[in-house]
């Protein structure tokens, strides 16, 4: 099965709308990052058709929660899910954070060759990045702790609207649990990602 059948397939899992183009540019991104993968080490998983499942649908399927227009991707590694959010919604601006230079310098290719108008990569450690404005939303899947996730990154959202997705595997009960006084759970949400085994969740942390 040819990389574009197998994604479309899993796309008609989905209650997602992703045109013919969108398509296109999802498959030149795993091309891309299997092609390089070769030599940067940029992700354990080897086989395009496998990253399909375990990055780029594991990334679009965060899509329906997102509220806002700016988003931050702390830790993005090779762009997940920063990369195929962006191509999902033109109209949103993603920063795609990560302090390892081989990683950026990917993904700037991957922004030059996809032709990304509404993506920033940026090579600097989180603690020290600060964004021109403060962000509606800091994705990311990097961090071992959802403690760590909102101290690490607390100065990237704004107090009033600002948001935390984290996305997380199985539900986090003893993390939750750990969390600091001036943060809350808005909601949390499983994610059913086409052919995926094991679980999803994304949850909605904000500053009370």
């Amino acid at each position: 099965m040819t990389l574009t059948s197998k994604l479309e397939s899993l796309l008609n899992k989905t209650s997602l709308k992703v045109s013919p183009q969108q398509v296109n540019l999802l498959i030149q991104y795993v091309e891309l990052l299997h092609k390089w993968n070769k030599a940067y080490n940029l992700t354990s998983v080897r086989d395009p058709q496998e990253m399909l499942v375990k990055h780029i649908m594991d990334s679009l399927m965060v899509g329906e929660i997102l509220q806002g227009e700016s988003f931050i991707d702390v830790g993005t590694g090779p762009g997940l899910p920063g990369i195929p959010l962006a191509i999902l919604y033109p109209e949103r601006n993603f920063v795609l954070l990560d302090s390892l230079g081989k990683r950026i310098t990917f993904l700037r290719q991957v922004v030059f060759q996809l032709k990304l108008t509404n993506v920033q990569p940026v090579k600097s450690r989180v603690e020290e990045y600060q964004g021109e404005t403060p962000f509606d939303g800091v994705l990311s899947r990097a961090f071992s702790s959802l403690n760590d996730m909102v101290s690490w990154c607390s100065h990237l959202i704004s107090d009033e609207h600002g948001q935390f997705l984290a996305l997380k595997g199985q539900y986090p009960t003893d993390e939750l649990a750990d969390l600091p006084d001036n943060i809350s759970l808005v909601s949390s949400h499983k994610i059913l990602v086409p052919e995926l085994i094991g679980e999803r969740h994304v949850l909605i942390l904000k500053k009370s």
